[in-house]
């Protein structure tokens, strides 16, 4: 049973979402046998103030790239 964990930054529309567990699913299917209904993926949304990147927070990254 293949659990697979994406954590992402929220913004993240519904579509996407589905289309990442869509995506994940089939990958996991064609490369490894894996049956789909056995295949659960969990998607967590982060905020942007609750994420590294670089040495910062992430929503302070992203202010100093602009």
């Amino acid at each position: 049973m293949p659990y697979v964990n994406v954590q992402i930054t929220k913004g993240a529309s519904r579509a996407q979402k589905a289309e990442l567990v869509k995506d994940i699913t089939e990958s996991l299917q064609r490369v490894l046998g894996k049956q789909p209904e056995y295949t659960h993926v969990v998607i967590q949304e982060i905020e942007e103030s609750d994420w590294g990147y670089a040495g910062m927070l992430t929503d302070d990254w992203k202010k100093q790239q602009s």
